[in-house]
């Protein structure tokens, strides 16, 4: 067992619990001369989802770049689990409990389902661990099971995210980051995702969530935060949010509105 088992997480002192698992602070990032982000901070606490709200070019998925060490801030400070992460390779983040759902899930499509699968587990040595956690995703996914010899470019687009979900945990993260987990599903795969979100959060893993469809994302989520502009304009607790009228001028129009007077 790691320290990031999704399952069994070992227990850490109570100073560490009550520290957020996830932070941000007062990061400017830029592309060249264009500046992205202005002073963000936020924070993701452990065992919750959080959510990322914010229109196109508002600054999300670079949000999601930094993390991950894909783009580095011009300043500020990102840490995991207490340590300052800036500057790390993206495969040190990963193998510190920090694991990826890319929008567009980034799959070998010309590889089987299970070899993506045990992909997941690459930055890990202990087989007898691997070989668990195997059982456990195809437990998890049944669908990911059925299609296990299946090549994965040939999945439709709610299985390859149930495959993109099932690889991410493979390498036992105590963080997933999942940028738009929704987008181009059809309604019975959007639910199905939301759902094993919820699930593996119940497990004991953390959640930070990119997503432009805010409704679907504050319904799932402890707390959120807004992007505009590279700023965040708004943060609280997610049923906050969702009854805000600010978010529902700007995200969520009419269609809830409707919903919730009815």
């Amino acid at each position: 067992m790691t320290a990031h088992d999704p399952l069994t997480r070992a227990q850490t002192n109570s100073a560490t619990m009550t520290a957020p698992l996830l932070q941000l602070d007062n990061i400017d990032t830029f592309y060249g001369q264009i500046q992205v982000h202005f002073g963000v901070s936020l924070e993701v606490p452990r065992g919750e989802i959080v959510s990322l709200l914010g229109g196109n070019a508002s600054g999300k998925s670079t949000a999601m770049k930094i993390i991950l060490g894909l783009h580095r801030p011009r300043s500020g400070t990102i840490r995991f689990d207490g340590r300052a992460i800036n500057g790390l390779l993206t495969p040190q983040i990963v193998r510190l409990g920090i694991a990826s759902v890319p929008e567009a899930r980034r799959l070998f499509g010309d590889m089987t389902v299970r070899e993506n699968l045990l992909m997941g587990a690459f930055t890990r040595r202990d087989r007898e661990g691997i070989a668990q956690d195997y059982e456990r995703m195809l437990a998890l996914f049944p669908r990911v099971k059925e299609r296990l010899a299946q090549r994965a470019g040939t999945l439709s687009g709610g299985e390859q995210q149930m495959l993109a979900m099932a690889r991410a945990l493979m390498s036992r993260p105590a963080l997933v980051c999942m940028d738009e987990p929704t987008m181009g599903l059809s309604p019975l795969y959007v639910d199905k995702v939301l759902d094993l979100i919820r699930t593996v959060n119940q497990q004991g893993v953390t959640f930070f969530m990119v997503e432009q469809n805010a409704s679907l994302a504050l319904q799932i989520a402890h707390r959120g935060y807004v992007l505009q502009t590279g700023r965040v304009v708004l943060s609280g607790e997610a049923g906050a949010l969702l009854g805000d009228q600010r978010i529902r001028d700007a995200y969520l129009g009419g269609a809830l509105a409707a919903e919730t007077a009815s």
